[in-house]
C-alpha cells in the first residue's frame, strides 16, 4: 500500500473511498476487544480540548477573572508551554491535523466543515487512535468530532467509530453551530439524560471521562475529551454566571469582549472536570501511568472574550488566533511546575503518543509532526525542527473577519501572507508579541526570504490557494 498524505492530490484521489455510516450515540458503545499484550509499562493517555479557549484565559496563564484553580494546579504539577500551536484558527483543521499528524493542507481539510459537507477525513489516513489501538489501547473519544458531514443534512457521514475509536460517547450527528449546553442537545436529540436537574453538557461529558476511566482502570487507555465549550453561543449554568456578574471588572452579558461571565462559568465547568479526573486517577492509583494534557483548538473569539496580549482571535493567523494554552502532566517523567518555550504544534501529538505508546509509526501514514517527549524530559532540548506553517485559503473573509492567508513562523520571525491583496506582514515575536510593528517594509530580504519558503512548503503540500474547503 502507498504512503498517504503526502499531498493534497493523494487525498483527492480517494476522497469519498470506503467507510462505514456514523453511528453515534448518548452512550458508550460497546467497547471492542484488543490484545493487551505487551501493553505493560505503556502509560494510559488523557486528552482534555477545549473549544475556541484563548492562550490569556487560565489562571496560570496570567488570567486574573476566570478562576482555573484545577487546571493551575496542572500546570503546577507539570509542564506549561508558552508557544503551542493549532494548525488553523477554526476547529475542523485542527482536529484532522491532530488525528492524521499531517498539517491540514495536507490533509485537504482547511476550513470548518459545514453540516452538509461532502468533505471529510478521508479512512486511507491511519489516525492516532489506529494507531494506538494496534498497540493495544482501549480508545473512546467523548464529545466533539466534527471532522464530517451529517446524514441528517443529506450527506454521508464518516465518525469516530470508523476511524479507531472503540467507544464514541456525547458526540454529535447533525451541525453544532451555534451552541447546545443544557439537554436536550440539539446536535443529537438522542441523548439520554442522566444527571439529576437541568443536566449541562459539561457536566455529563466530566462524568463521562470519569467512568471511562474507571471502565478502562487496567490500562492501557486512550482517551480524547472534546469539549463543545466554550464555543459561542455561550451560555454557563446560572449559579456560576451570577458568581462572575458580581466580581470586579466584569463584562455584561454573554457578548461581553472582556472577563465575560458566562465564558468564565463554562470555563470553570471544564476546570472541575480537570480536578474530577486528577481525582480519579490518584484515587486508582494512576496519576504516575497517565499523561494528561490540556489544549485548545484555537484562539478565543474576539466577539465574547479578548485575547490580549495577543492580537486578534478566532480565524485569523495572528497569535491571538491560533497561540494556545498547553499543560502536560506525567509524573516522574515530566517536571513540576517546567516552562517550555520552544514553538510546538498540534501536528506535534500523534508522533509524541506513538512514542509514549513505544510504538512505531506507520510508514505509510506521512508525518508532519515531531515528537515533543525530549522536550517534555528537557525542556531546553533542540527541537528536530525550526519551522511552523499555516495555509487557511478562504473564497469570502471569515464572518469573525479572518482573511484568506498562509503563515509562517520561523524562530521568532512570523510572516503573514495574505492571499486577497498580496500583502506580507512580518513580526518578530520575541520583541513583539502582540504583532504590532510590521517589519516588512523594514526587512524586505527576510520578509522575502520567508515568503519563498512559505511557498515551497506549499508546493510540497500540494496546497492551492485561494481556494477553500
Amino acid at each position: 500500500m502507498r504512503t498517504f498524505g503526502k499531498s493534497r492530490r493523494d487525498f483527492l484521489k480517494v476522497m469519498g473511498l470506503g467507510a462505514a455510516a456514523l453511528a453515534m450515540q448518548g452512550c458508550a458503545s460497546t467497547s471492542k476487544r484488543i490484545s493487551r499484550r505487551g501493553t505493560k509499562g505503556k502509560p494510559n493517555i488523557i486528552f482534555v480540548l477545549a473549544d475556541d479557549l484563548g492562550w490569556a484565559e487560565l489562571g496560570c496563564y496570567g488570567n486574573r477573572f476566570n478562576e482555573t484553580l484545577n487546571l493551575d494546579k496542572l500546570a503546577s504539577e507539570g509542564m506549561k508551554f508558552t508557544d503551542a500551536y493549532a494548525a488553523a484558527p477554526v476547529c475542523s483543521p485542527y482536529r484532522a491535523a491532530l488525528m492524521t499528524g499531517q498539517y491540514p493542507a495536507r490533509v485537504g481539510i482547511t476550513d470548518y466543515l459545514r453540516p452538509n459537507a461532502a468533505t471529510h477525513l478521508s479512512t486511507e489516513h491511519l489516525t492516532i487512535a489506529e494507531m494506538l489501538k494496534r498497540a493495544g489501547y482501549a480508545t473512546g473519544i467523548i464529545g466533539k468530532w466534527h471532522l464530517t458531514g451529517y446524514a441528517n443534512h443529506g450527506v454521508k457521514e464518516f465518525g469516530p467509530d470508523v476511524h479507531g475509536f472503540d467507544e464514541t460517547i456525547i458526540s454529535e450527528n447533525r451541525g453544532i453551530g451555534g451552541g447546545s449546553y443544557f439537554h436536550p442537545y440539539h446536535f443529537n436529540k438522542q441523548i439520554k439524560k442522566r444527571l439529576p436537574g437541568r443536566e449541562y453538557l459539561v457536566d455529563r461529558c466530566n462524568l463521562e471521562a470519569v467512568e471511562f476511566i474507571e471502565r478502562h482502570k487496567d490500562g492501557p487507555f486512550f482517551l480524547y475529551l472534546s469539549h463543545y465549550a466554550v464555543h459561542t453561543r455561550l451560555l454557563g449554568k446560572d449559579e456560576l454566571v451570577a458568581k462572575y456578574e458580581k466580581k470586579p471588572g466584569a463584562g455584561r452579558g454573554s457578548r461581553a469582549s472582556r472577563n465575560n461571565p458566562h465564558l468564565a462559568a463554562q470555563l470553570e465547568s471544564i476546570d472541575e472536570g480537570v480536578g474530577m479526573i486528577m481525582k480519579k486517577l490518584d484515587e486508582l492509583g494512576l496519576a504516575s501511568k497517565t499523561v494528561l494534557i490540556f489544549t485548545s483548538d484555537n484562539g478565543g473569539e474576539s466577539r465574547v472574550t479578548s485575547n490580549a496580549p495577543l492580537r486578534a482571535g478566532k480565524s485569523t493567523l495572528y497569535e491571538g488566533g491560533i497561540r494556545e494554552p498547553l499543560i502536560v502532566r506525567w509524573p516522574g517523567v515530566v517536571k513540576a511546575g517546567s516552562m517550555c518555550s520552544t514553538p510546538t504544534g498540534n501536528v506535534d501529538f500523534y508522533p509524541t503518543f506513538l512514542q509514549f505508546a513505544g510504538y512505531k509509526a506507520d510508514p505509510r501514514q506521512y508525518l508532519d509532526g515531531v515528537s515533543i517527549l525530549p522536550l517534555l524530559k528537557n525542556p531546553r532540548t533542540k527541537p528536530g525542527r525550526d519551522t511552523l506553517y499555516w495555509h487557511y485559503p478562504l473564497k469570502k473573509p471569515h464572518f469573525l473577519g479572518g482573511r484568506s492567508s498562509g503563515a509562517i513562523r520561523q524562530g521568532n520571525w512570523k510572516l503573514i501572507e495574505f492571499f486577497d491583496n498580496d500583502v506580507v506582514e512580518l513580526y518578530n515575536l520575541a520583541e513583539d508579541v502582540g504583532e504590532k510593528h510590521n517589519l516588512a517594509e523594514k526587512l524586505p530580504g527576510k520578509a522575502a526570504g520567508l515568503k519563498k519558503l512559505l511557498a515551497k512548503w506549499r508546493a510540497d503540500v500540494g496546497a492551492r490557494v485561494g481556494i477553500g474547503t
